[in-house]
């Protein structure tokens, strides 16, 4: 099959795609549930940033640069807005926490000190990331014999940085993947990486496998696990700490103080176990660990306590949904 071809195909499909999560979009209008209505919103715009990513990853040569600057400016104005709603590894984690969801399975939490740990660790990685292309290239590849089972130019930026934005389905023409079809590959965040990058193609496969194994496993089990560490994830929160950045990001959640009970709701309910919402007395939510998936937001079931505010302006709040629906009192009305 004809790249051209593909291209066509692929653009008809995506206008398949976008017309079923429009048609999507009206139904969740209609949701009664206020305690699941922004989850699934969630997931129609994890859909259909993910149908975009694949879009741009076709007709543009230059992506990889374009979802760079978008991945590093993005967090000065919406913080980890990029981890709760737009990150395709994210959404693959969500679908896999709504198949042990199927099968009535419970979730671990893991213990609050190796989940800070975790988060802290992403820096840590990052960091590393960034310093390895300088150290590869200092390095003597013939007396540093272990660098070797990359291919030259190592590019740590792509496998790290740009993982997590994977489709699971790419054309052929783009390189390594875990099977291979009629013009299509299947792939997974990060696999891409390990397969277009080390030297030994066998190495590389076992790399893989074993990468998408722990990642299902562990989504499986723990909820958001990969998110808890990720590089792509290091949010501009931690400018926070320098002075002179204490504006970003500029979307942000708020509690108030006077409306908080400690029920403790929004930690339980919380992907990745942020302790600050419940723990904060008042005012902004400080946290490097929110992706502002807003489930504690909706979940709160004070009214006006939690609020999503974007550059001082209310975006949204909670509700109080433990209160049934008023019934008009009108009897012509009762059945309408």
């Amino acid at each position: 099959m004809a790249f051209e071809e593909i291209l066509s195909d692929a653009f008809r499909g995506t206008i398949i795609v976008g017309l079923t999560l429009a048609g999507l979009l009206a139904v969740l209008i209609w949701i009664k549930n206020r305690t699941t209505r922004v989850s699934y919103l969630r997931v129609v715009v994890q859909v259909a940033s993910l149908v975009t990513i694949f879009a741009t990853l076709l007709f543009l040569a230059q992506w990889p640069s374009i979802l760079t600057v978008a991945i590093i400016l993005m967090p000065f104005v919406v913080g980890r807005f990029f981890c709760g709603w737009i990150c395709p590894f994210g959404l693959y984690m969500d679908l896999t926490t709504f198949v042990r969801k199927a099968f009535k399975m419970r979730y671990w939490n893991l213990p609050e000190k190796v989940n800070v740990y975790l988060h802290n660790f992403r820096y840590v990685l990052a960091a590393s990331v960034l310093a390895l292309p300088l150290l590869y290239g200092a390095l003597d590849l013939n007396v540093w014999g272990a660098f070797a089972l990359f291919k030259p130019p190592f590019l740590p930026l792509i496998i790290f940085f740009l993982g997590p934005l994977e489709p699971l389905i790419i054309p052929s023409q783009m390189g390594g993947s875990l099977i291979l079809t009629k013009g299509w590959n299947l792939s997974y965040p990060y696999t891409r990486g390990f397969l277009d990058f080390l030297s030994d193609p066998l190495l590389a496969s076992v790399l893989a496998g074993i990468l998408v194994a722990f990642a299902l496993a562990t989504a499986f089990k723990v909820r958001r696990f990969w998110c808890r560490f990720c590089p792509t994830g290091v949010s501009a929160a931690a400018l926070n700490r320098f002075k002179g950045f204490g504006w970003a990001p500029i979307l942000r959640i708020n509690k108030a103080e006077e409306k908080c009970t400690k029920c403790g709701i929004c930690k339980r309910v919380c992907p990745l176990q942020v302790t600050e919402v419940y723990e904060q007395k008042g005012g902004d939510i400080t946290t490097q660990m929110c992706m502002l998936c807003l489930r504690c937001v909706e979940m709160c079931p004070y009214e006006d306590c939690l609020k999503v505010n974007m550059a001082g302006k209310t975006l949204f709040k909670s509700r109080n949904w433990l209160e049934p629906t008023k019934v008009s009192e009108k009897p012509n009305e009762k059945q309408n």
